[in-house]
């Protein structure tokens, strides 16, 4: 059945939806003197908007859509899910088939002792989850003075008050008084950046020392938790030299903390394994999980605890915390038939044996362009740092994120879905790309580069901070 809107006009549509959308992460008055670009349809890695025109999606919707759009199978699974059970909760002692499959699921793919999964509706909810579940694990552990989590610096793990404190992103922190209490951050291990002139190696196990540094500032009898992802997605796709998590996996070792690698990007093949912590050998105590596991077909996430975490946790008495939708029996039939397809067509041994390789030899073409400074890639999600001064790694003159976003918008002009973090274009496109699909995301983006290049020559704005 057709939404009721599809047949009016775009103008239409764009003057309702400013009328009485509020969209996340957006000045409103500005998306209403522009107007949304309205999606009305989908299909593998194609988008089609209300004016007929099909785009490359190189973000996979929001990191999320791994096998790609419009695979029936999952509608049709939802559908008979709803038709046999619509919704019951999973609280007081009641529990459904398709939760129960979807644990025992993830209890084989995660890696390790990872076989217990607390759910909630994404990421963000069950980061906060995270939070509650690190300092109640001490508590009944006879040291409720452990409550501080440490966490990184333009990090992301989710925009409730919660998870966006354990996320280190200055410009959410602005907005209602974040941090919380008991959540500190260290230096993020972007090399390109902040790297100076160490080389990457040294870099690397500088960046990770701080976690030992801040431990023993702060007590370890006082700490409870580090989080991080494996690679960091919405600050910009950082790839960690290879130094940084086999030392941070020895810190977390040798102190009594918790480890939680945030999988809501990187879990279900977008690193061409079905864990990030699987690439980098992570051995985390906590694994929170979204996105990909349902491939953004019904919003469910979760966090996936070790055998010893469960343990003290169901060991405890009642943990006093949930949500309505904690392994909603819809979500979680799909969540189980998005695995079935992920798993059954190999989509994750193709990233890492085929298209994941051809992805990163046409992606490393990027960097021979005079305004890229490097291309930095990790199976599905990439990234380039756009510079006027390769050798010198400089920023531009102009404030951070202005020539991300004319490139952003020469992409979305080219039909290119890709994205702009501060002077960074990444992507994370759906894992199902053939070698032709990549060819078209390479061609697009080389364009929508250029063209930010001539203009920003044009416009004499091609220069350096000073």
């Amino acid at each position: 059945m057709n939404i009721r809107l599809n047949h009016l006009p775009t103008a239409e549509l764009q003057r309702l939806d400013a009328a009485y959308h509020m969209h996340p992460f957006t000045d409103g008055d500005a998306l209403a003197e522009r107007g949304a670009r309205i999606i009305t349809g989908a299909q593998g890695a194609m988008l089609t908007d209300s004016e007929g025109v099909q785009m490359l999606d190189g973000m996979a919707g929001l990191w999320c859509c791994n096998i790609g759009h419009g695979r029936h199978e999952v509608a049709d699974a939802a559908h008979a899910q709803m038709l046999q059970l619509s919704y019951y909760n999973t609280f007081f002692m009641t529990s459904h088939p398709p939760v129960i499959e979807l644990s025992e699921r993830l209890a084989e793919l995660a890696p390790g002792p990872l076989n217990h999964t607390f759910y909630a509706s994404g990421g963000s909810e069950a980061n906060d989850t995270n939070i509650r579940l690190v300092r109640h694990y001490w508590a009944a552990k006879g040291k409720p003075e452990k409550k501080i989590i440490i966490a990184r610096k333009n990090g992301y793990h989710g925009s409730t008050i919660g998870a966006a404190s354990l996320g280190g992103m200055q410009a959410m922190h602005a907005q209602g008084g974040l941090p919380i209490p008991d959540i500190v951050h260290i230096d993020q291990p972007d090399w390109w950046s902040e790297g100076g002139d160490m080389d990457p190696a040294e870099f690397g196990l500088a960046r990770a020392r701080q976690l030992a540094e801040k431990i023993a500032e702060l007590g370890e009898d006082k700490v409870a938790a580090f989080i991080a992802e494996p690679v960091q997605g919405a600050g910009g796709v950082i790839v960690p030299p290879d130094t940084y998590w086999p030392e941070l996996q020895a810190i977390c070792d040798a102190h009594d903390i918790l480890l939680i690698a945030d999988e809501v990007i990187t879990g279900f093949g977008r690193t061409g394994n079905m864990f990030g912590s699987e690439t980098y050998d992570i051995r985390p105590d906590i694994m929170t999980i979204a996105k990909g596991l349902s491939s953004g077909y019904a919003p469910i996430g979760g966090s996936i605890l070790s055998d010893d975490v469960a343990e003290v946790i169901n060991s405890a008495g009642d943990f006093n915390h949930g949500y309505t939708y904690s392994g909603h029996p819809m979500t979680c039939a799909v969540a189980l038939e998005n695995l079935r397809i992920l798993t059954e067509e190999k989509m994750v041994e193709n990233v890492r044996d085929n298209t994941g390789p051809y992805l990163a030899e046409k992606w490393a073409t990027l960097a021979d362009h005079p305004m890229v400074g490097e291309a930095k890639i990790k199976g599905f999600m990439a990234s380039v740092a756009l510079t006027p001064d390769k050798a010198a790694r400089a920023p531009f003159a102009s404030p951070k994120g202005t020539v991300g976003l004319r490139c952003r918008d020469r992409c979305f002009a080219g039909n290119l879905v890709m994205r702009h973090v501060g002077d960074r274009m990444i992507i994370s496109p759906p894992l199902i790309l053939t070698h032709a699909e990549i060819d078209m995301l390479i061609e697009r983006a080389w364009r929508a580069i250029d063209e930010t290049y001539e203009g920003l020559k044009r416009d004499g704005m091609f220069t350096a901070a000073a």
